[in-house]
């Protein structure tokens, strides 16, 4: 899959701050389809009609801001997960890597996949209170907000609720891992060129192919955890899921016996529609926001562009640049005479 290339000349704060806030821009636009997602996950009524009558009927229903329920605290989410992320991935990446300083492709692969996992299990109460509150009706809600849900939740149904469906969450990794892995190895045959000759857009339309065959392969441990999130004695209709078991295993077993095989992919084609403006807003903010701190750090001379400003080393850290502007300011500065003083 396509990642970015990290740049020294952008602090590691105004790196996670790039990437927060192109998450966060991605999330909200998107937003109304990962819902539509997460309904036809779940198995509610609003489903019964396909993608565009659910869409509808939720919105006569609840009112056109219930396409938006649940991405704040999926936004609220990206910070601490994306720097958990990378701070394991940093610690993973050096673990795997050789006494000659390389890495394989499916070593990185994978230690991107575990670093994946360590902050889905820390932030994962976060997950299962934007389930939660997707599905609940916002006109009659059972949760008043993010805080709510999460006393709400802790108190009634205890701790172990907030975590109710980690296990398909982590199992979903492997297949999610082996997806992109495959798609990763075969990118040259395809182009028929290396991969350090592709182009921006190449690399664009990699990631969302790996995204899309390693969504597809994970998506029935997608269906799983939603379900089990959704659960619940304490909510109308149990959650408003449409089958009843009592764990993972049996959620698997009464889905496909209920729904058929093909009820554990229920809602990939919003999940799937989403991949291009997802990733297209992301890279796009990410790249405009890297910018604007490349101008700030004073390598570029202007946000709108990567025209490097005139006479500076491109190979200094933020850092280094700073501290050398400092000297040369107090070297050029006319000194006070005596008199002055």
């Amino acid at each position: 899959m396509a990642t970015w290339r990290r740049d020294g000349r952008v602090t590691a704060l105004q790196r996670l701050g790039c990437a927060g806030l192109a998450g966060a821009l991605s999330l909200s636009l998107t937003a109304p389809l990962e819902l539509l997602t997460v309904l036809a996950q779940v198995g509610t009524w609003h489903c019964r009609r396909g993608l565009r009558g659910a869409g509808q009927s939720l919105c006569r229903a609840e009112g056109l801001r219930a396409l938006w329920k649940g991405n704040l605290t999926a936004c609220l989410r990206l910070f601490p997960y994306s720097a958990l992320q990378l701070a394991a991935s940093r610690r993973l990446v050096i673990l795997f890597t050789d006494e000659f300083g390389h890495i394989s492709h499916w070593r990185a692969i994978m230690a991107g996949s575990l670093a994946g996992m360590v902050a889905t299990i820390v932030t994962y109460p976060t997950d299962v209170i934007k389930t939660r509150l997707i599905v609940q009706n916002r006109l009659e809600p059972s949760y008043e907000g993010i805080l709510h849900a999460f006393y709400k939740i802790y108190h009634q149904e205890g701790l172990l609720a907030l975590y109710r469906g980690v296990s398909p969450a982590i199992l979903g990794a492997v297949p999610f891992s082996a997806g992109s892995f495959f798609v990763y190895i075969n990118l040259d045959k395809i182009w028929r060129e290396p991969i350090v000759h592709f182009t921006p857009l190449q690399n664009f339309i990699n990631g969302c192919v790996a995204a899309g065959v390693a969504q597809t392969l994970s998506f029935p441990f997608e269906t799983v955890k939603r379900k089990m999130q959704a659960q619940s004695p304490w909510l109308p209709h149990y959650g408003a899921v449409d089958v009843h078991f009592t764990g993972m295993a049996d959620c698997f077993r009464q889905t496909v016996k209920n729904k058929g095989v093909l009820g554990l992919w229920s809602g990939l084609t919003p999940s799937l529609l989403k991949i291009v403006p997802y990733f297209g807003v992301m890279f796009s903010t990410f790249e405009f926001c890297k910018r604007v701190c490349l101008y700030r750090n004073g390598y570029i001379e202007s946000p709108l562009n990567y025209k490097l400003t005139p006479g500076v080393d491109q190979s200094l850290q933020p850092q280094e640049l700073r501290e050398l502007k400092l000297l040369r300011r107090e070297n050029f500065e006319p000194r006070k005479s005596a008199l002055e003083n």
